[in-house]
C-alpha cells in the first residue's frame, strides 16, 4: 500500500467502528483511545499523542466534528475543517485510526470501541473525562498525560491575532 493509501486507510467511518475494534480485540490488541478538536496541531499535541501511543498496540484518535467544535469553542472555530484535521492526525506514524464524532463528548464512540485505555491531558481530572466511568467499569484504565507548558491552540490563536 502506498503512503497516501495507507494514510487514507486510517480514517474510518462510524459504521465500521464496532467491527474493526471487535476484530482487533479478538486478535489480542490493546486499544488506546483519545479525543479532541486538534484544530491547530502543535508540539504539545504531538508529544501527547506519542505518549498515548506507547500505552497500547493501537491508538485511536476521535476528532470533534466542525459542528461539535463550534458548540464547544465558539463560532470562529474550528480554523481547520474536520476532514483536514483527520488527514493531519492520520499522517502521524503513531496514530492507527482516526474518526470524527459529532456529539459534544465521545462517550458513545467509547462505548462502541471499548478501549482498554482512555487517555486525556492532565488538564482533566479522571472524574471529568467523558467515558471514564464506562472504561473503568469494563476493567480498562484511564490515564492522564502531563501537558507541555506553553502550548495550546488558544494561545497560538492569540499570538496570531496580535500579529495581524
Amino acid at each position: 500500500m502506498n503512503s497516501k493509501a495507507h494514510i487514507l486507510h486510517k480514517i474510518i467511518h462510524r459504521h465500521n467502528v464496532q467491527h474493526i475494534f471487535q476484530q482487533l480485540k479478538k486478535n489480542g490488541k490493546k486499544i488506546v483511545f483519545t479525543n479532541g478538536c486538534f484544530d491547530i496541531v502543535h508540539p504539545g499535541h504531538i508529544h501527547y499523542l506519542m505518549e498515548a501511543s506507547e500505552l497500547g498496540d493501537i491508538l485511536v484518535v476521535a476528532i470533534n466534528s466542525d459542528d461539535s467544535v463550534r458548540r464547544l469553542k465558539g463560532p470562529t472555530r474550528p480554523i481547520i475543517p474536520e476532514k483536514e484535521r483527520c488527514l493531519h492526525m492520520a499522517s502521524f506514524e503513531f496514530v492507527d485510526y482516526v474518526l470524527i464524532f459529532d456529539e459534544d463528548t465521545p462517550e458513545n464512540i467509547i462505548k462502541l470501541i471499548q478501549p482498554d485505555v482512555l487517555v486525556k491531558g492532565s488538564d482533566y481530572r479522571i472524574d471529568e473525562i467523558a467515558g471514564a466511568s464506562y472504561v473503568l467499569q469494563q476493567g480498562g484504565k484511564v490515564i492522564t498525560i502531563p501537558l507541555i507548558e506553553g502550548y495550546s491552540t488558544t494561545s497560538l490563536l492569540r499570538k496570531l491575532d496580535k500579529k495581524s
